[in-house]
């Protein structure tokens, strides 16, 4: 099975900045009247789609889309060989570091933010994955 990610922003041509020169993705391609970018540099594409402030989040609901810093079941890690470096460029870019780089026996974690208030991770494994202990 194959997977793509969809991640909603405010403004289209900020986030591609953002996911370019924070996080280091490249874009590949715009899509449906610029509204939408398709952004390459991982194992699975990740699509960003321009949805306004306030829209609806879910067809059927009166749940709103913002763009504070919301909180979801479901975000992104993104594999760096080096956190601090990788904290650095994504915060320069605009992201949030939410606390302090954590250690961990398998390395260390980066809780942060994007600039549309869409959690995620920069995570940097000591050796391996999350199976090394010592």
């Amino acid at each position: 099975m194959q997977f793509i990610v969809n991640i909603d922003v405010e403004e289209i041509g900020q986030a591609i900045v953002f996911y370019e020169s924070g996080l280091g993705l490249q874009l590949i391609r715009r899509l449906f009247d610029d509204t939408v970018a398709e952004m390459g540099g991982g194992p699975a594409p990740i699509y960003l789609i321009e949805q306004p402030d306030a829209s609806a989040a879910a067809p059927g609901t009166s749940i709103q889309r913002h763009y504070q810093r919301h909180w979801t079941p479901v975000h992104l890690d993104f594999l760096v060989e080096d956190t601090d470096m990788a904290v650095n460029q994504a915060v320069s870019s605009g992201a949030v570091l939410e606390g302090e780089i954590k250690p961990f026996a398998w390395g260390k974690l980066a809780t942060m933010s994007d600039p549309f208030g869409n959690g995620f991770c920069l995570l940097e494994f000591a050796e391996g994955d999350y199976d090394h202990t010592e």
